[in-house]
Parts: C-alpha cells; sequence; structure tokens
C-alpha cells in the first residue's frame, strides 16, 4: 500500500470526537451530531425509555436550543447540554 493510499484510508475511517459538557459531566463523543437519546443513555446511562426528559443546550458557537425525542443536533466542541427529567409522565 502507497503511503498516499494509506492516509486517505486512514482519514476515511478517522471520526472526530467532541467535547461536550453534560449536566456538568465532561464527555469526549464520536461522530458530528448527537441524539435526544444519546444524550438520555450518557446522563443517565441504563434508563429504559420509559421517562420523559427535557434537554436544552448551549452552543459557544452556534445557536442555543432544545432536543425532543427522536430529535438530533449537530456537534461543536464546547456544546453544554442540561438533561433533566421532566415531571410529566
Amino acid at each position: 500500500m502507497t503511503a498516499e493510499v494509506k492516509e486517505s484510508h486512514q482519514q476515511a475511517h478517522h471520526v472526530k470526537t467532541y467535547h461536550i459538557i453534560i449536566n456538568g459531566s465532561a464527555h469526549e463523543v464520536p461522530g458530528s451530531s448527537i441524539s435526544y437519546r444519546e444524550l438520555v443513555n450518557l446522563a443517565f446511562p441504563g434508563d429504559t425509555g420509559e421517562i420523559i426528559y427535557l434537554i436544552q443546550y448551549v452552543s459557544p458557537h452556534g445557536p442555543d436550543g432544545q432536543l425532543h425525542d427522536g430529535d438530533a443536533v449537530d456537534l461543536v466542541d464546547g456544546m453544554k447540554f442540561d438533561v433533566e427529567r421532566s415531571h410529566r409522565s
């Protein structure tokens, strides 16, 4: 394998890791986006999916917002997420 082919192959399989904060804890996540369910699983490991969560995020280089079940958001290094159990069921 030539050096150019090897480098191209490595770049094709390299997935960028993003540094984010979830409920005050630092996380490194692969990929360019994160879903509602992925955030819930990071914030509350072992969640059964029966609880509704409120997810709000703050992006240092873009709009702030909320995620609902089924949503995803593009990641930016330094994003902060608050994942809280809803008072509704």
